[in-house]
Parts: C-alpha cells; sequence; structure tokens
C-alpha cells in the first residue's frame, strides 16, 4: 500500500508510535518507582540505625565487662594482700 495515501498520523514507523505509548506506561509507573525509590531510602536508614544501636550497645557492654574485671582484679589484689 502506498503511505502517500494514508493519513498522516498512520505513516508513523512502528517504533515512533510506540515510543509515547512507553511514555506514557512510565508516566504511569513513575509514582510506583518513587514509592520504591523511597522505600529502599527508608530500609537503608533503618537498617544504618539498628548498626548503629548494636555498636552503642556493643560498647557499653565492653565498658561494663572492663569495669568488672578491674573489680574483680582488685578484689583479688585485696585477698593475696591480706
Amino acid at each position: 500500500m502506498n503511505d502517500t495515501l494514508l493519513p498522516k498520523a498512520d505513516r508513523r514507523s512502528p517504533e515512533r508510535s510506540a515510543a509515547p505509548q512507553n511514555r506514557t506506561r512510565d508516566m504511569q509507573l513513575m509514582p510506583e518507582t518513587l514509592s520504591r525509590a523511597r522505600m529502599q531510602d527508608y530500609l537503608r536508614e533503618v537498617d544504618s540505625e539498628r548498626v548503629a544501636r548494636r555498636l552503642v550497645a556493643a560498647r557499653r557492654m565492653q565498658r561494663k565487662a572492663e569495669r568488672a574485671s578491674l573489680r574483680a582484679r582488685r578484689a583479688l589484689a585485696r585477698t593475696v594482700m591480706h
């Protein structure tokens, strides 16, 4: 069939007609993509905070263990001295 007889809108190549449909679909999916990105950021932040809390707790336990060790050494020294 001769392309010159077709209306201008029908003369577009398949690649050109697919682009607006893809762009429209992409625009419709943007809120979902944005929501997914926000959720990933939130999960990374929560994970980072969890790691920070574990680190703080580990340091606290380490200081507590060091104090207990010091008390035990002092108690041992006292019993040996007397």
